[in-house]
């Protein structure tokens, strides 16, 4: 991996960029350098000329196949590139194109066919930026292994390989299904949109779980390094397949991993495994003293103190520190086989049919979840990451398999748990259950004990390390318990709720939005002391997505969201086309409340202090009788026998109930019902529709 940094249309471009590099220096020890009109090369970042030129792109070079110094210059083109493309030897006798390494040929195939058509064959990772005249182009690839982030302001363009790259600007990381096309000389940004996978036809049978290890060998096989490198590795079976098929291709390498104790699972695991299949294995536990020095330094270099992405970056790193005292410059890894493969315990909760859907909602924000915290850390110990699970192939076979080879009589990854056997691995290694990297390792039980003796949640406690905000987020809110809920979640994980966004739709049989009361969001908005923007629509199917992309818009443009916070439960419905707009604004997506167990949400939120109506009833045993009055630990209780008697979903997922949050902790200030009224369709059919209501203190 490299670094990639640029400044256009900036005064103090090349200090900005020659600041970049220095930042980034970890991401590429072999040399930096500088394109203003004439490519400039050093060692170091504080050796390179000056230069007063306002448009400045900047490269530093971590070597893999040959050492080719960057910016590099053909034609009328010039790239500054942080690439891996497996395929670029094919590539070069496809195109009859004489290239000296994977950026050589990249930035020639660009000058030959265009952006478009060359991303399209590329088979690898990257994050390009591609001056031609007076147009820049910038790009990673499909899955967003490789980070980019950029900042848009008037005419200024600037972009790079990692956040902390831009300080004190505003920079949003960009979505790998855009293009950005920047007008060096208007200083105006368009985007080209890509298409991102298929679901479907699906493949079937037992020629689908032959050609699943077709695709999967070849797509290690291709990543294989012509120097040392080495493997991350846990024991659990998605590294353990990779280390299989190295170890049958005669690879040199060895295995790494770290934990709290010798007792942890993963490294019990590892252990097994490396004795087993005679791999090498070097591993490091570290005590709770030393995981606060190690978050000291790990939350600020992932730029997020997301609880999960920190307990999962621990270990990572603190492998990654022995791989880079051995010598390697790559490292495998088994990042992204749960998302493909159903390896995750929601998963089972998904009716088979819609599973696809779901693996195809986590892959599409795979960026946002995993990809930067694993590059970033890798890069920072001079790694290059590998992630064959990731291969654009191995995604487009995966997500269409069908969903009965993932999850098997509740096995999770069987489709990869055969593919285990047929190469020969023991089924008790196969077979084996694993917990999330965080658990374990042990490191999230770490950071438990070291907040708990500072008497603070873990969020709170991480927050210390890493005081900036995750994202700014705006949340789709419609006045019910959902949606309140899920904003909640993700404010207690550290994300900034910017503003509140409702739709007010005319059809009170909308099939994307609550209606019941939706005009007391105001009000609620209000106790949260939160921007509000509220857009209305018909409620016209799929019509309404417009409506919502209005919306999304204008929260983007006036409050500067970069992500949206959705309440789904189970409706894919809703979810896939929140998912779809908010995807094509490029904003990123949340649903923390996906396939949570809907009693358990209940009781959740009851003891976190939410006071909750329900604003209608629709469904056999309920009646008007629950309607307007707080929901009790006595009304969760009716609701699961309700459930056991008439299948009532226990969070009204079916459209049983609807609801209305009057406090949360959200909240500083109540919601006081003064006028209301009943209207009853019929016995098991009614709606509250209140009238009047005013904020009180809580």
């Amino acid at each position: 991996m490299c670094s990639v940094i640029g400044a256009f249309n900036v005064k103090d471009a090349f200090l900005l960029v020659q600041k970049g590099l220095e930042i980034m220096k970890e991401r590429g020890r072999d040399g930096c350098g500088y394109y203003d009109g004439s490519v400039y090369a050093a060692k170091e970042p504080s050796a390179l000329p000056h230069s007063s030129s306002s448009h400045i792109l900047g490269h530093g070079l971590h070597a893999i196949v040959n050492n080719v110094p960057q910016p590099i210059k053909h034609g009328d083109g010039v790239l500054v590139a942080n690439c891996e493309i497996y395929n670029w030897k094919d590539l070069e006798k496809t195109y009859k194109i004489k290239a000296q390494n994977d950026a050589d040929l990249l930035l020639k195939l660009f000058n030959k066919v265009g952006v478009e058509k060359a991303l399209s064959v590329l088979r690898g990772v990257y994050a390009v930026a591609y001056w031609q005249g007076e147009t820049l182009y910038l790009a990673r690839d499909i899955l967003g292994v490789k980070p980019l982030w950029y900042h848009h302001e008037k005419s200024t363009l600037l972009f790079s390989s990692e956040k902390k790259a831009l300080p004190g600007k505003q920079a949003e990381e960009l979505n790998p299904r855009k293009i950005v096309k920047y007008g060096i000389k208007s200083g105006k940004v368009s985007f080209i949109n890509r298409k991102f996978f298929a679901l479907s036809p699906e493949v079937t049978g037992n020629r689908a779980q032959e050609k699943l290890k077709k695709i999967f060998l070849d797509a290690v096989k291709i990543r294989i390094p012509e120097r040392k490198f080495g493997l991350l590795f846990s024991g659990g079976l998605d590294s353990l397949l990779i280390a299989k098929v190295l170890k049958d291709l005669g690879q040199d390498f060895t295995c790494y991993t770290a934990a709290t104790s010798e007792d942890a699972p993963d490294l019990i695991a590892a252990k097994d495994a490396a004795k087993k299949l005679h791999l090498k294995l070097k591993y490091k536990v570290i005590s709770k003293e030393q995981t606060r020095s190690y978050l000291q330094k790990v939350v600020p270099l992932i730029e997020d103190n997301n609880v999960i992405k920190v307990g999962v970056a621990l270990p990572l790193y603190i492998a990654s520190e022995l791989a880079k005292a051995d010598g390697n410059k790559v490292i495998f890894s088994g990042s992204g086989a749960d998302e493909l493969f159903g390896g995750y315990h929601r998963y089972k909760t998904t009716e088979l049919g819609k599973l696809n859907k779901d693996c195809y909602s986590d892959v599409l924000k795979i960026y946002e979840r995993n990809t930067y915290r694993d590059d970033v850390i890798t890069m920072n110990n001079n790694l290059e990451l590998r992630v064959p699970f990731l291969d654009k192939k191995l995604v487009a076979f995966a997500l269409r398999m069908d969903p009965a080879m993932k999850i098997h009589n509740g096995i999770e990854k069987y489709a990869l748990r055969q593919l285990a056997q047929t190469m020969s691995i023991p089924a008790f290694l196969a077979q084996r259950k694993k917990k999330a990297a965080q658990y374990g390792s042990g490191f999230d039980k770490a950071i438990e004990k070291l907040a708990k003796g500072e008497k603070k949640s873990k969020s709170k406690y991480l927050e210390q390390f890493y005081a900036t905000k995750n994202l700014r987020l705006g949340a789709l809110v419609s006045g019910g318990k959902d949606s309140l809920f899920a904003a909640y979640i993700m404010k207690l994980q550290n994300y900034d709720i910017s503003c509140l966004i409702s739709m007010r739709s005319k059809n009170p049989s909308s099939y994307m939005f609550h209606t019941p009361n939706i005009h007391l969001v105001e009000l609620q908005a209000k106790a949260i002391e939160i921007p509000l923007v509220l857009q209305e629509t018909h409620g016209e199917k799929e019509a309404e997505l417009k409506d919502l992309e209005k919306a999304l818009k204008t929260a983007k443009q006036k409050y500067h969201i970069e992500g949206v916070i959705s309440g789904a439960l189970y409706s894919n419905y809703q979810r896939e086309r929140i998912e779809k707009v908010a995807d094509k604004l490029a904003l990123k997506i949340f649903s923390p409340l996906w396939h949570l167990d809907q009693e358990m949400e209940m009781w959740d939120m009851l003891h976190r202090g939410f006071e909750i109506i329900l604003s209608s009833v629709a469904a056999d045993g309920l009646d008007k009788s629950w309607l307007g009055r707080t929901i009790t630990e006595k009304d969760i209780h009716a609701l699961v026998i309700l459930h056991k008697k008439y299948g009532v979903n226990i969070a009204g997922e079916g459209g049983e109930f609807e609801s209305l949050v009057l406090d949360c902790p959200l909240f500083k200030k109540k919601i006081k019902i003064l006028q209301s009224e009943i209207i009853e369709e019929n016995v098991h059919t009614a709606q509250i529709r209140i009238k009047k209501a005013v904020l009180e203190t809580k």
